[in-house]
């Protein structure tokens, strides 16, 4: 098969969604995307203890007291560095710079724990709970400048139950987050090399 998309993720926590996508690739090593970086904000992040314990490369930084554009041009040296080919946000709290998106376009992509449209930004369980929504859920997407609005290329839902809190909705959202973000991302992944074959 064609050489695997060279992938970054991008962590502010503890790394579930990232132990996700690397668990996806173990268990089938003939999939479409490699992850050669997990890249962090924090460094105390408990998703980097996790990546080097799979063997991962990792690179982290504290963004504090430094410019976005500045913070993400460090970032931007370090992927390119390692031949990265596409960033994939697992619960990175920081907005990125118009410049980054900019110089990779079309090559990022985001969790969002909600349907979008409904519900860009954050709160969003207990803002489904608000609304009266009977479903929630989660989506992968295209990032754009704009917050949470690139083109959805994956959703997965979920019931809403009566008794509800944002907890116990956020923790279904969760395990289905796991199960959504590996396929769509070995898709978008197949897809750009098969657009690159042409």
């Amino acid at each position: 098969m064609a050489d695997k998309v060279k992938v970054a993720v991008l962590i502010s926590g503890r790394g579930s969604n990232m132990l996700a996508l690397s668990e996806h690739k173990r268990k089938d090593p003939d999939r479409a995307y490699e992850i050669v970086l997990v890249a962090s904000n924090v460094p105390e992040a408990r998703g980097l203890v996790l990546a080097r314990r799979l063997g991962i490369a990792t690179w982290s930084l504290s963004h504090q007291g430094m410019k976005r554009e500045e913070f993400d041009a460090l970032l931007d040296s370090e992927l390119r560095r390692r031949d990265v080919e596409l960033v994939a946000l697992a619960g990175y709290m920081r907005l990125l710079s118009p410049w980054f998106i900019e110089r990779w376009q079309g090559r990022i992509l985001n969790i969002h724990p909600s349907l979008l449209p409904l519900h860009k930004g954050l709160d969003t369980h207990k803002r489904a709970l608000d609304a009266g929504d009977s479903e929630a859920g989660c989506s992968v997407h295209v990032v754009t400048e704009a917050l949470d609005d690139g083109a959805v290329i994956g959703q997965a839902r979920v019931r809403i139950r009566p008794r509800d809190t944002p907890e116990s909705l956020a923790e279904r959202v969760l395990a289905e987050e796991h199960k959504l973000y590996p396929v769509a991302l070995e898709q978008y992944c197949a897809a750009l090399r098969e657009a690159e074959a042409g």
